[in-house]
C-alpha cells in the first residue's frame, strides 16, 4: 500500500476522535434539538462542549461559532451573506487575492453578478498576498475583504498581521479562510480584526462534512449576515437543519488535540519535511514558493519536464500524491495559483504537491528518488 502524502486534500481521522464519534452514532444518538429527554439532553451538551472546544482553539467566545457541512459552505455564508447589507449599504466593492480556492473565489464571483465589483489583489513569486496591493486597493466603499491563511497549493503562510495593520482603520469586514492552517498555524488567526474565519472538519484529522464558520463580534454585534438556507432557527438562524452531533463532537475533539498535541506535532512534520528536501535535492528541483513561509507539512516542487500526471502514476505504489487543489483536480487547466505566482506553463503542468501529517507512515525516499530519476532520464533521452 502506498504512503499517503495528500493531505493538503484531507487528513487521517485521529484514532480518539473516531472513538467519540462512534459513541455518538451507536449509543448516545439524541437530537440536540430535543432537550425533551436525556438523549436530547446530552446531545445538545455535547454540541455546546464542542463549540467551545473550537473556539478555545481560536480564541473566540463560545457563541461565536457556527457549525456547517465544512469550509466550503462556512465561504459561500459568510461572502454572499454579506449581499443583502452591502446593497442596502451602498459598499459594493470587494477584494479577495489571485489564489483564493475556488470556494471563495466563485461566491465572489456570483456577488459581480449582482452587481458588487471585485477587485483581484497578486501575489509575489513567494506565493505571498502582496500587502501594499491591498492598501491601494482599498476604497471607502469596500464592504469585504477575503484571504487566505495558508494556502491549500504551496503551504505558503500568508501574511494575516500585516494585513490586519492596513485594515485597522478601516470599516471592511475581513474574512479568512483558514481551511489549510487551523490547528497548524495557531496564532494568526487569534487576530480579532479578523470578522469572519472559516475551517474544515477534515483538514485537521476530524471526518469529513463538518466545519464551522467564526464570527467575532463588534460592538458587540456580528457581521450582519442573512441565512443562504431555510427552514430551522439552529445555529443563530443562520444554519437550519438537524444538527450532525457524532461530527460535531469528532471536530471539538479535533480542536482539542490540535491544541494539546500542537508542538508534538510540529517536531515530527519537521523532521518528515527535512528528510523529504534531504532526499529531493539530487532531482534538483523547482520549489514553488518561499521556503521561509511554507507550512513544514507541504512541499510543491515542480520537475520541468515530467508531466504532473506521469509522475504522480509512476509513484502510485509508493506514494499517494496529488499536483493541486482536490476541488480543481479534475480539470487539465493550469493551477490558477502556480500562474499567479509568475510560474511558466511548463513549471505548472510539473507540480506535486507532497503533504503528510503527525500520522504518516515512513516514507521510502531512496525509491520514490528512483523513480522520478528515471523519469527525468526518459525525459533527457
Amino acid at each position: 500500500m502506498a504512503v499517503y502524502l495528500d493531505c493538503a486534500s484531507t487528513t487521517p481521522t485521529e484514532p480518539c476522535v473516531a472513538e467519540i464519534m462512534r459513541r455518538f452514532v451507536e449509543r448516545d444518538y439524541g437530537n440536540a434539538a430535543s432537550p425533551i429527554h436525556d438523549y436530547g439532553t446530552f446531545a445538545r451538551m455535547a454540541v455546546d462542549h464542542a463549540r467551545g472546544q473550537v473556539a478555545k482553539l481560536i480564541n473566540v467566545r463560545r457563541d461565536d461559532v457556527i457549525f456547517t457541512s465544512g469550509a466550503t459552505e462556512a465561504n459561500n455564508l459568510a461572502l454572499l451573506g454579506l449581499r443583502e447589507y452591502g446593497l442596502k449599504a451602498g459598499r459594493c466593492h470587494l477584494i479577495c487575492s489571485t489564489i483564493e480556492h475556488k470556494a471563495v473565489l466563485e461566491p465572489l464571483e456570483a456577488l459581480t453578478e449582482a452587481g458588487f465589483e471585485l477587485t483581484l489583489i497578486p501575489v509575489g513569486s513567494d506565493g505571498r498576498i502582496i500587502v501594499a496591493e491591498l492598501h491601494k486597493a482599498l476604497r471607502p466603499d469596500t464592504l469585504l475583504v477575503s484571504t487566505m491563511q495558508v494556502n491549500n497549493e504551496t503551504g505558503i503562510i500568508q501574511p494575516l498581521a500585516e494585513i490586519a495593520d492596513v485594515l485597522a482603520n478601516h470599516e471592511a469586514f475581513w474574512h479568512v479562510d483558514a481551511a489549510q492552517g487551523v490547528g497548524k498555524v495557531l496564532d494568526s488567526i487569534t487576530n480579532t480584526r479578523i470578522d469572519m474565519i472559516s475551517i474544515s472538519g477534515h483538514k485537521i484529522y476530524a471526518p469529513k462534512g463538518i466545519g464551522a464558520l467564526i464570527t467575532r463580534k463588534r460592538q458587540g454585534e456580528p457581521p450582519p449576515l442573512q441565512p443562504l438556507m431555510y427552514g430551522g432557527d439552529q445555529e443563530r438562524g443562520l444554519r437550519p437543519g438537524t444538527l450532525p452531533v457524532s461530527l460535531i463532537a469528532g471536530l471539538g475533539e479535533a480542536a482539542r488535540c490540535a491544541l494539546r498535541d500542537h508542538s508534538e506535532r510540529l517536531a515530527i512534520v519537521n523532521q518528515i519535511r527535512t528528510r523529504a528536501l534531504t532526499a529531493l535535492a539530487q532531482l534538483r528541483p523547482f520549489i514553488n514558493g518561499d521556503p521561509a513561509y511554507c507550512l513544514p507539512h507541504v512541499i510543491n516542487i515542480s520537475l520541468p519536464g515530467i508531466p504532473s500526471a506521469t509522475a504522480i502514476r509512476a509513484l502510485a505504489k509508493v506514494i499517494a500524491i496529488s499536483s493541486t487543489s482536490a476541488c480543481t483536480s479534475h480539470h487539465t487547466a493550469p493551477s490558477h495559483v502556480l500562474h499567479a505566482m509568475g510560474r511558466t506553463e511548463e513549471e505548472s503542468a510539473a507540480a506535486l504537491r507532497l503533504s503528510w501529517c503527525h500520522l504518516t507512515d515512513e516514507i521510502d525516499w531512496e525509491a520514490v528518488v528512483t523513480i522520478l530519476n528515471n523519469l527525468k532520464n526518459q525525459t533527457v533521452s
